[in-house]
């Protein structure tokens, strides 16, 4: 008998009796993977950074300072990010081993160390996983979080619930897009992104993909998780704008023509910072792992051409360091 999506609600347009969908229609089609791949290796993509990996490190990569006690947030490479609020921690997206796969001998490799280990935190309250992608969703990081803090609250898209719970897991909120959660000191939403879910060959789109929007009295914060750009995502701060922190991604955009549907580049961040009101915004997604064919220094480059065409504030929304740190204060008093 087929797969039947347990949580299919005919009245959620994302909703099918298979699984999950965006809003916005895929613009790929058959053999275009294929195509893009046999077209990177005709060309040797990707090429390293200008002055060599060494270099690129020394640049863009710092360990991570928790000392102290403010609340802050930290960007720990790729789509993880560290929040402390009130001496309670919530990690987003933790992907801190070797490679994004379920090899360890095969798949993309770190380009950039783990400016932080799970050992090194003092406390963890809440991990925030927005889809199931191997750059997302690792497991020896889930599983050291487990053996240190077995007591943390996972809070997830529909259908991951059950691979939590093979793993060990026991504090489980399992979330469909609009939908919200109390946790950690903080009000959790989950909000739609334009993407897809996939971990093995029979699971396509079996589980939601998602945003996160967490709040609380001085905080109001936009992950979008991985998403290609698409109008639905500007109902996101018409609901629960308006923002005081965003985080949005920057790279794995080349070539635009086939990761389009599902990254969007740096041209279409600014479009999208510009449209929320300019907060505070991190560029994730980028300076890790090779996934797509622009090298690991280019999204920075391009991202603040791209603030410069704009004529916005650089400032506002400029590449931070692997293991950078921002007090939540200077936010809200900027």
């Amino acid at each position: 008998m087929a797969w039947q999506n347990p949580w299919y609600d005919p009245a959620q347009p994302h909703h099918t009796p298979e699984g999950f969908k965006n809003l916005t229609p895929d613009l790929r089609e058959n053999g275009d993977l294929k195509r893009w791949r046999r077209e990177r290796k005709q060309q040797g993509l990707p090429h390293p950074p200008a002055q060599g990996y060494e270099q690129f490190i020394r640049q863009w990569c710092q360990p991570a300072d928790l000392s102290g006690s403010q609340d802050s947030v930290w960007w720990l490479g790729h789509a993880c990010v560290l929040l402390r609020n009130a001496g309670r921690y919530t990690l987003i997206d933790p992907a801190l081993s070797r490679r994004a796969s379920p090899l360890s001998f095969l798949g993309p490799q770190r380009r950039t160390p783990a400016v932080l280990a799970i050992d090194d935190l003092p406390a963890l309250d809440v991990v925030l996983i927005s889809h199931n992608h191997y750059d997302h969703l690792d497991r020896p990081t889930i599983k050291k979080i487990l053996r240190r803090f077995p007591d943390v609250t996972f809070v997830v898209p529909l259908g991951l619930q059950a691979w939590f719970r093979r793993i060990g897991a026991h504090q489980i909120v399992a979330l469909d897009w609009w939908q919200q959660t109390q946790a950690g000191g903080l009000t959790i939403h989950a909000v739609p992104a334009r993407h897809w879910s996939m971990r093995t060959l029979w699971d396509r789109n079996r589980s939601l993909w998602c945003g996160w929007v967490i709040q609380n009295a001085t905080l109001n914060f936009w992950f979008s998780g991985d998403s290609g750009y698409a109008e639905d995502l500007l109902e996101i701060p018409r609901c629960l704008g308006p923002f005081t922190l965003a985080a949005l991604p920057v790279g794995a955009y080349a070539p635009k023509w086939f990761m389009q549907g599902q990254h969007m580049d740096p041209d279409q961040a600014v479009s999208l910072h510009r449209a929320i009101g300019q907060p505070v915004t991190i560029p994730i997604h980028w300076g890790v792992f090779e996934l797509a064919d622009e090298s690991l220094d280019e999204p920075p480059q391009v991202l603040e051409q791209a603030m410069q065409a704009a004529g916005l504030d650089f400032t506002r929304f400029k590449a931070w360091k692997i293991g950078g740190q921002m007090m939540l204060n200077n936010i809200n008093q900027d």
